[in-house]
């Protein structure tokens, strides 16, 4: 494994950073962008990354996509939990999406619009799907992927940890190469810079992280934005 570059910002318009980010050894990393009102989605993604972090500890690594659903689903029941104890936190959410390495497979798991990206061989591809509104107007072939950037509603999921009691968590493995690298991040970048650039940053850059946060923040940095980038020798 390669070195891992990991970076979050602010932005340029929020007071607070709702988004968090982890890597738990070995070799898995998380990113979580949360929702709700005063410092509630600050409150859903520190606890997204803190139960996946406790879920995955307790077993044996390595860690199958079938564990990482499962963790997402721990934090799923305790922020339910905590926002019907807290009114404060009422209606409180949070992405989440979970990498993790295992020699020549990689492991994920992943709930609403955050992204986990492979580039391999020059070639950058999203390996999850968005769940949110514009994105099932675009798989139905109601709106192309340009118009959806810039659609009213393109911050609506349709599903989010700590929204349902009834989640539906994607999961899925592939196969790793040599040279591969994954970048996991919030849509503070993926909103503000597109594939062609993050395709070229984590070619180019020696930190892509910190590139990448740049690029977000030049393009206007609407939102907060936070990455992890892992490439494997």
């Amino acid at each position: 494994m390669a070195k891992v570059f990991q970076a979050t910002h602010v932005g340029k318009v929020r007071y607070n950073n709702e988004d968090s980010l982890i890597v738990i050894e070995p070799e898995t990393f998380v990113v979580a962008d949360g929702m709700g009102g005063a410092s509630a989605g600050e409150v859903a993604s520190q606890m997204l990354v803190e139960v996946v972090k406790i879920v995955l500890e307790n077993v044996p690594a390595p860690w199958d996509e079938k564990l990482l659903a499962r963790a997402i689903l721990v934090a799923n029941e305790k922020i339910l939990e905590t926002a019907h104890q807290h009114d404060e936190y009422h209606g409180m959410g949070t992405t989440a999406t979970i990498l993790s390495l295992d020699g020549d497979k990689a492991h994920f798991a992943h709930v609403g619009d955050s992204r986990l990206y492979l580039l391999r061989e020059n070639q950058l591809k999203q390996m999850t799907e968005d769940h949110s509104y514009v994105e099932t107007l675009v798989r139905r072939g109601e709106l192309t992927a340009q118009e959806a950037r810039v659609h009213p509603m393109k911050n609506v999921l349709t599903q989010a940890v700590g929204a349902v009691k009834e989640l539906q968590v994607d999961a899925g493995n592939f196969p790793v190469q040599s040279g591969d690298k994954f970048l996991l991040c919030t849509d503070g970048l993926t909103n503000m810079v597109d594939d062609e650039t993050i395709t070229k940053i984590l070619q180019t850059e020696s930190n892509p992280a910190d590139a990448l946060i740049e690029a977000a923040l030049n393009a206007g940095g609407k939102d907060n934005v936070s990455v992890i980038v892992a490439g494997v020798d």
